[in-house]
């Protein structure tokens, strides 16, 4: 009876004590960065040391998806619903009007809160596109701190102080502050300010969309590196030098983010996931309705940003949690944005809502042995009244295991791949399994219906 006793004493010990410190969370999202634009992705010409550390010390993900463009990835990510149900199924721009997050819905750090964590956005909210209203700003959604937010669209590019659209933040760093690195200070010290609490922290880049700008000294380091190339290289490389030296700015804040954590002693209670919005902007649109190379390279996946083709959906996931991510493990299972509501839930022990669809699933069990199962089908849909200037058609997708289906709402054309033995989707198999094309395709549609999802854009 006393060992028994002694096993139950220990055992209330340890989970009292799992109980009272649950892990902080930092959510690392860059934008429009490409699926291979990462070292530890085979890219030679990228320096990533610290997200390559990441992966070694914890899980990598070779199939992780996310929507077409930036703001349907940020709804997905934040509330776990479908961006049809929110209306936001295209990113918000000039043009996106009166279209924002309604505050009704729960985002994943208001959720959060309800357990006690402290919560931070730094870096790009877009998720309004009446910025005048402020009806759907990132303090009508529960943060406890936004820190350099824009509060216009800022999509062009604004790298080096002053920022333009992001009002009201003077310069630390000195002249030519530049914009990454100050979101890298920003994040290290919100580490700091809540170190005595569960965070939440949602460091959001606006690195590395374009139009690229890059510090110069980093730049010249691409450049000489790229010049010094045999000429049979230079073609393989894909990356442009300036975006090349985004990244390595974008990495060095991983490094920071990691080592003030360690001097905190918070390094092994810390779930750190670093992605990206979307794919990389390796097409654009020309005039003749062709695509042209762009920023960077996706092969071989087929197109780009913008695209439902997979080089549009597939980004870089990298998933480290002492303790629970094996080191080293590399997940070949397919992911979603959509999953990360739910498993943030998970993680932090909240239980979800039933007043709020939950379209993501929960992966907790991937994070601890990559070959599990994630059940389920995906689907993408993306209404659009023109073409996007990236070349990106009105339409739908559906992916089910390896299979996938792309619906072209401006033409009704249907394409079928088995991405299986054939990721770079070349060959479409319509034709020869109408059977097959017609059973996902009554199921894609059987799930508009079912989400209100319009195939007309908005």
């Amino acid at each position: 009876m006393t060992f028994i006793r002694i096993v139950l004493l220990w055992l209330c010990v340890w989970t009292g004590a799992f109980a009272a410190a649950p892990p902080n969370i930092i959510f690392i999202m860059a934008d429009d960065l490409g699926w291979r634009d990462v070292g530890c992705y085979g890219n030679t010409f990228v320096e990533t040391p610290h997200l390559d550390r990441l992966a070694k010390e914890g899980m990598r993900f070779t199939k992780a998806l996310q929507q077409t463009v930036c703001s349907p990835t940020r709804v997905a990510v934040l509330t776990g619903m479908h961006p049809v149900r929110t209306g936001i199924t295209d990113y918000l721009g000039p043009e996106a009007g009166a279209l924002f997050l309604d505050p009704k819905v729960d985002t994943v750090n208001e959720r959060l809160k309800e357990v006690g964590y402290r919560s931070g956005l730094v870096g790009k909210w877009h998720l309004t596109g009446n910025y005048e209203a402020a009806k759907g700003s990132p303090d009508k959604h529960g943060w406890d701190e936004v820190i350099a937010s824009e509060n216009n669209y800022i999509g062009g590019g604004s790298y080096f102080h002053p920022y333009k659209h992001i009002d009201g933040l003077p310069a630390r760093l000195g002249q030519g502050e530049y914009l990454t690195d100050r979101l890298n200070l920003e994040a290290c010290e919100f580490i700091t300010r809540n170190k005595e609490k569960p965070f939440f922290l949602y460091l959001a880049h606006y690195a590395v969309h374009t139009k690229l700008a890059a510090k110069p000294e980093l730049l010249a380091k691409y450049q000489k590196k790229l010049a010094a190339l045999p000429p049979e290289e230079v073609a393989k490389v894909g990356t442009k030098p300036a975006l090349a030296a985004m990244m390595e700015s974008v990495d060095e804040g991983v490094g920071m983010i990691r080592e003030a954590l360690t001097k905190l002693g918070l390094e092994k209670n810390t779930l750190i996931i670093f992605t990206s919005d979307n794919g990389g902007e390796a097409v654009r649109g020309t005039k003749d309705g062709k695509l042209a190379p762009a920023a960077t390279s996706v092969a071989p996946l087929r197109a780009g940003k913008s695209h439902l083709y997979e080089g549009g959906l597939r980004v870089p996931l990298i998933v480290s949690w002492p303790g629970v991510t094996p080191s080293g493990s590399v997940c070949e299972v397919p992911v979603n944005g959509l999953d990360w509501f739910p498993t943030l839930l998970d993680v932090a022990g909240v239980k979800p809502k039933d007043t709020q669809p939950m379209d993501g699933v929960g992966i907790i069990g991937l994070l601890r042995n990559s070959k599990e199962k994630r059940e389920g089908a995906m689907y993408w849909h993306y209404p659009l009244a023109k073409p996007h200037f990236l070349g990106g058609r009105s339409a739908g997708a559906m992916r089910d295991g390896s299979w996938k289906l792309i619906e072209f709402f401006d033409t009704g054309e249907l394409e079928l791949y088995n991405l299986a033995t054939d990721e770079g989707e070349q060959k479409n198999l319509a034709k020869e399994m109408p059977e097959k094309l017609a059973a996902m395709h009554e199921q894609m549609k059987a799930w508009r219906a079912s989400t209100g999802a319009e195939v007309q854009a908005r």
